[in-house]
């Protein structure tokens, strides 16, 4: 009776193999809530700044990642050549450091 009770058991467990799914898709789950809102985003945001590097050029106003301001004054492959006020100062800084663009229209409201 009890090796009947036993082995009706075991065939229940190895029958409720199909709902295996059942746990492994909590971890899907939370695979799809950190793509959508973490890694999605990230990515978007690499590819704007990739592109405002790329469109860099000459007289552009830009800051740079340590607070510096500057106009470009020349453009190397990797680096970028920046003349820093008030003295006129030329910086030698990477291209990936520049973290930001200032446009005319906020040159003006400060």
């Amino acid at each position: 009776m009890v090796a009947e009770k036993l082995v009706g058991a075991a065939l229940w467990q190895s029958s409720s193999g199909g709902f295996g799914w059942l746990g492994i898709a909590p971890l899907l789950l939370i695979f799809a809530v950190f793509y959508f809102l973490l890694i999605l985003p990230q990515q978007r945001r690499q590819k704007k700044w990739q592109a405002m590097l790329d469109t860099l050029k000459t007289g552009d106003k830009v800051v740079t990642s340590g607070g510096l301001r500057g106009t470009i004054f020349a453009m190397k492959d990797d680096a970028i050549t920046l003349r820093v006020p008030p003295d006129n100062l030329k910086l030698e800084v990477t291209k990936a450091s520049i973290v930001s663009v200032t446009t005319a229209a906020e040159e003006t409201t400060k």
